[in-house]
């Protein structure tokens, strides 16, 4: 597939577009490309729920970066039934937003976490679709049953990792405002009776800068420290972790600068800083006990 992502978004096209603004960030809205800027990689489109008006009457119109967007993905041959961790995607007020199944109800109904607002919402089940990456043109995980079982072949085994012992050095999300998108390393103090787990930051201070910041977080918000990986260097548009105010923030490879040099965008925060090769890794999502790579999924695609 081309680098290019604007060859594959043209007026007309119907997508779904990511939003960076407060409240809505892990959401996808649905749209239609109104016109596209090759040149500096956005592209203006129309959204098909969100209004610009109080009214209701006019559709909102907005001009974002192209990473911004994906296709819309493919729907489900057939009827779906969930379990408990799966991850999905949850249609709530006008937009699909990613969670996770956290029980399972009579009915064909689901309690359904979201991380980014930490909400725990019922639907059932025909609000509910399987979460999908769109990586290199293609959806991770694959429609075709055949195509899943070779993407599952490529998932990186944890092996002890997915065991969280005291002292072992983790990972931390936080949902407060300006650490969305960004994994924090620490100490794994102390596992609760209730589940949850009592770590200290290895970069976080506390307010009066005493000592290292210890906080009480649950199992969506904790993950073993990714598998470290040698990269010959990265391409546009591939997701990566780059290192920044003291943890590790996903982003996405915007401009190749040199072959140790990249231009990164962050959604989140919806900025564009440069970084040196070492202070990037490949992402990788931890999925039901195993990580998930982009790199996986591409010698996949282009096997």
């Amino acid at each position: 597939m081309s680098d290019d992502l604007t060859t594959i978004f043209k007026p007309g096209t119907e997508v779904e577009v990511s939003s960076n603004d407060n409240g809505f960030r892990g959401a996808w809205y649905t749209a239609i490309i109104i016109k596209t800027k090759p040149r500096n990689k956005t592209i203006q489109v129309e959204y098909n729920t969100l209004m610009a008006d109080e009214a209701g009457t006019k559709p909102l119109r907005e001009t974002l970066n192209v990473v911004q967007l994906r296709p819309l993905p493919p729907r489900e041959k057939n009827v779906l039934e969930f379990k408990f961790s799966d991850e999905v995607d949850a249609y709530y007020n006008d937009g699909w937003w990613e969670g996770v199944v956290t029980e399972v109800l009579p009915g064909n109904r689901y309690s359904v976490f979201f991380r980014a607002t930490r909400e725990q919402l019922e639907f059932s089940g025909t609000q509910l679709r399987i979460h999908r990456e769109w990586f290199y043109g293609k959806w991770v995980p694959p429609l075709d049953q055949q195509d899943a079982e070779a993407y599952n072949s490529k998932e990186l085994n944890a092996s002890n990792n997915n065991k969280f012992i005291k002292g072992a050095t983790v990972e931390v999300c936080s949902d407060e405002e300006g650490f969305y998108g960004a994994w924090f390393t620490a100490t794994l103090l102390e596992q609760l009776s209730n589940g949850n787990f009592k770590i200290q930051y290895k970069t976080l201070r506390n307010d009066d800068d005493t000592a290292f910041l210890i906080e009480t977080v649950d199992s969506n918000h904790i993950r073993p420290c990714p598998p470290k990986e040698a990269i010959d260097h990265f391409r546009m548009f591939e997701e990566v972790d780059a290192m920044h105010n003291d943890g590790w923030w996903v982003g996405v490879v915007f401009k190749v600068l040199s072959r140790q040099r990249y231009e990164v965008f962050f959604r989140a925060t919806d900025e564009e800083i440069v970084f040196k090769q070492s202070d990037l890794r490949r992402h990788l999502e931890w999925i039901n006990g195993k990580w998930v790579s982009s790199s996986s999924v591409c010698k996949l695609i282009h096997k």
